[in-house]
């Protein structure tokens, strides 16, 4: 009796075994030809990509105003893509109208001008006219504020993505739907990146796809400051010593700190370069050694930076800078100069920590920090910021970023195709059961 369970296959025998391993290799034979199936189709999909996408970004900033994050990484995706870069509208035109002119970079800018009384739908179809001439299945969308949904939700990109490099929500006059349509664009994006580190805190639990890139450098263009001979002129008549910032001066300026500091500090000498926005000029603290030289070129500041002996960065602690990671750190480093700033999350995390960057909030603080950021040894700051450094290159970042966009292009195209889509969810129910 023993012998006649034993061949028919009673629980736990060798010949129930047996077929339940046939079986068991049955099923892996065929998850792998599932697995085939979808490396093949996945194979054609990637074979049949646009090797060059053309890549549509809408910006709420100007391309001439200041030199930052969209212009380093557009400039070099204009190496190998096809960019248009369409800026907010101007309501200054009898009848609508877009301009387009080519930078030199090779980006191509486009300004809708509108007239006062022209509708929401006038822009649409200024960007649909723009957009005639291109194959809609290649295109990337690239979104810097979420307001542009309003003209561009209907385009069905290839890809889309948003390029968070600021809490646009948090600054001073932010339209009151914006955090709306950023929960749109959200739910649209394929590719999120973040301009630093607490904005990527910030949104990492609101997308699947959520990518850290904190502020580049071309140290090449700012290491020119180490060797500038003679100075503008607007500011060689400026006495030593100098403490210099750049960047725009808006409502993230901490006022009161500057000009408590230089009320502390008269033999001290503080250059402001900037354009104002959002703020009165008037409201500027003044001072005879207070001097604001206006915005300046970005191949110029180099020029600029040369002549100073610190660095600073006097941010307010505010709801505008709670997120924000200041392109100028690592420029202001590059350039040969030490950093001086207020205690801003992501600047005491990427540099105070490291010894790169002096950490004040006081006015009394940021004099003692400015003090000994003026004693410190040159060389030996120098070489941790090279090192630290080495890793930041705008080359180098744009080349990381491409590399994620290319992924997401191959997985939204991946996620439209029903076969593929119907073999990998029965291939992940496969492998969950087994797993139970």
């Amino acid at each position: 009796m023993q012998r006649s369970e034993h061949v028919t296959g009673a629980a736990g025998s060798p010949m129930t075994e047996l077929r339940s391993c046939r079986q068991c290799s049955r099923g892996s034979e065929k998850e792998m030809n599932n697995f085939e199936r979808v490396n093949r189709r996945g194979m054609q999909m990637v074979s049949a990509l646009p090797a060059h996408p053309t890549i549509v970004c809408l910006s709420h900033l100007r391309w001439d105003f200041v030199y930052q994050r969209p212009q380093h990484l557009l400039s070099r995706a204009a190496r190998h893509h096809r960019v248009l870069y369409v800026e907010e509208p101007q309501r200054d035109a009898a009848a609508a109208f877009m301009e387009i002119r080519q930078d030199r970079s090779g980006v191509t800018i486009a300004i809708p001008h509108l007239s006062a009384l022209s509708p929401a739908s006038v822009l649409r179809e200024l960007l649909d006219e723009l957009l005639r001439s291109e194959d809609r299945d290649q295109l990337v969308l690239w979104y810097y504020t979420p307001m542009a949904l309003q003209f561009s939700d209907h385009i069905r990109p290839c890809a889309t993505v948003y390029d968070c490099m600021d809490e646009l929500s948090a600054f001073a006059g932010a339209p009151p739907e914006l955090p709306a349509l950023e929960q749109q664009l959200l739910t649209r994006a394929d590719l999120v990146l973040t301009g630093g580190h607490s904005l990527y805190c910030s949104k990492r639990a609101l997308h699947p796809n959520v990518h850290e890139f904190p502020s580049g450098v071309d140290v090449a263009h700012f290491a020119t400051a180490k060797a500038v001979g003679a100075e503008p002129a607007d500011q060689s008549a400026i006495p030593k010593p100098r403490i210099g910032f750049f960047g725009v001066l808006d409502e993230r300026l901490d006022r009161g700190l500057l000009a408590a500091t230089a009320a502390l500090a008269p033999g001290w000498h503080f250059v402001l370069i900037g354009p104002v926005t959002k703020i009165d000029p008037a409201d500027l603290p003044r001072a005879p050694n207070l001097h604001y030289l206006g915005p300046k070129s970005y191949e110029a500041l180099p020029q600029y930076i040369a002549g100073w002996d610190v660095a600073m960065m006097p941010f307010a602690m505010n709801a505008a800078t709670k997120y924000i990671s200041p392109t100028k750190t690592p420029e202001y480093l590059a350039a040969g100069k030490p950093v001086v700033s207020t205690p801003i999350v992501d600047v005491v995390r990427t540099y105070g920590a490291v010894g790169l960057a002096h950490i004040a909030e006081t006015p009394g603080a940021f004099v003692q920090a400015i003090h000994a950021a003026l004693c410190e040894p040159a060389a030996r700051r120098q070489a941790l910021a090279d090192a630290h450094l080495s890793s930041q290159a705008w080359d180098q970042i744009w080349v990381r970023i491409s590399e994620r966009l290319r992924a997401a292009i191959i997985e939204r195209r991946l996620k439209a195709d029903p076969v593929a889509t119907h073999t990998l969810a029965t291939l992940q129910k496969t492998q969950k059961d087994q797993h139970v």
